[in-house]
């Protein structure tokens, strides 16, 4: 029997590992930083046995409150991602299983990891709509990458789709894999009809280092991101720096920053109502999305979420909310859950890859919705 993380996005440190019904782990903080949630593992050699898997330093994690009502979520294929028996007693998270198997992983969420995101890469430059371009690179030598869909002109909207600033928020670029399969359908008449009149640039994947390191929430400096928007540098935010630079040149005049949330169970829309120039366009177009939003898919909710920020409260170190300040566009943070989505379906897998991808595909209809109106 062995535990090991020693792979793209892994993390664990294994305390104990004598016995199927005493595994004893603690999950590893991100470099340089106190943050730590996500994990990733596999489980050797105990095919037909009930394992007893206790995550001993989950009281002091960044969100502990994630873990209630929580399930952990297991494969043999890393494909096949289902949620296994899992309870939190207020300090130690406990995973019970018997695998199949005598290989099986767990982690906190469906992993994506960085040869996947090249992959998808490869996969959307098969379409001569779109070009891929290297920003920069991460403070681990990786590229910070950038995708153009579409052709390029001043009469066009420029939109925006930003994914994994937080890099255990893997379920933000399974997003990006729906919503990018559906804009280059050439047979989806909403695709064609917003190809028409913008051009979207995308970054499937803010965070390569951290995501490859198995991360939480940070890049390789144990920099969080999402608080670097207002004075990046490139010695601790390069991946910050480059994207903000390249939205200097291009113009935004739309933005979707993807993200998972760790405590709520639901899909929502954290809108920049907090910044000192929140207008009353913005104010409807940021209503107009999300109505178009609910519309189209019923994963999605209004009714839970964060509570909008009192005008001019909003923090502008945030990416959405310096976007918009600075823009003056519709910016927003869409969040989707690490748990189970509490509608009650889909109990085998909870919110999962899949259904973050059809989230991806509908947002399409809601920039449709909006679109003659960015501007």
């Amino acid at each position: 029997m062995k535990i090991s993380s020693n792979f793209d996005g892994g993390n664990i440190h294994c305390l104990a590992c004598s016995s199927p019904s005493d595994i004893r782990l603690e999950i590893c903080s991100d470099n340089e930083s106190k943050f730590f949630q996500w994990f990733y593992f596999r489980l050797n050699s105990v095919a037909g046995e009930d394992c007893i898997l206790k995550i001993v330093n989950a009281a002091a994690a960044a969100y502990p409150q994630g873990w209630v009502n929580y399930r952990a979520v297991a494969s043999y294929d890393r494909d096949d991602w289902f949620r296994v028996a899992t309870d939190y007693d207020g300090k130690t998270l406990t995973i019970r299983h018997r695998p199949e198997y005598d290989s099986v992983y767990y982690a906190y969420f469906a992993p994506y990891s960085m040869e996947r995101h090249h992959d998808l890469l490869a996969r959307m430059l098969a379409s001569p709509l779109v070009r891929l371009e290297a920003l920069g690179e991460t403070l681990d030598g990786q590229d910070i990458d950038l995708l153009t869909i579409g052709t390029p002109e001043t009469s066009k909207h420029n939109l925006w789709a930003i994914a994994r600033q937080h890099p255990g928020e893997t379920m933000a670029e399974w997003w990006m894999e729906g919503f990018l399969d559906r804009l280059l359908d050439k047979d989806d008449p909403v695709a064609r009809a917003v190809l028409n009149t913008a051009t979207f640039y995308v970054v499937p994947n803010m965070n390569p280092d951290g995501s490859r390191r198995g991360h939480l929430r940070t890049n390789a400096a144990g920099i969080n991101l999402n608080r670097e928007w207002q004075e990046p540098s490139l010695n601790r935010s390069p991946e910050v720096y480059v994207v903000r630079q390249r939205m200097e040149e291009i113009g935004v005049d739309f933005c979707l920053d993807v993200h998972g949330d760790e405590a709520i169970p639901h899909n929502f829309i954290a809108g920049p109502e907090g910044v000192p120039s929140f207008s009353k366009r913005q104010k409807t177009l940021l209503a107009g999305f999300k109505d178009a939003l609910l519309q189209s898919n019923p994963d999605f909710q209004t009714e839970h979420g964060y509570p909008p920020n009192n005008p001019g409260n909003a923090n502008l170190k945030i990416g959405a909310n310096w976007i918009a300040e600075r823009f003056g566009c519709i910016s927003m943070t869409l969040e989707m859950p690490f748990k189970d989505i509490a509608d009650g379906t889909q109990q085998r897998q909870g919110w999962s890859p899949e259904r973050s991808r059809k989230l991806g595909r509908s947002n399409l209809d809601a920039i449709y919705a909006v679109m003659q109106d960015l501007r």
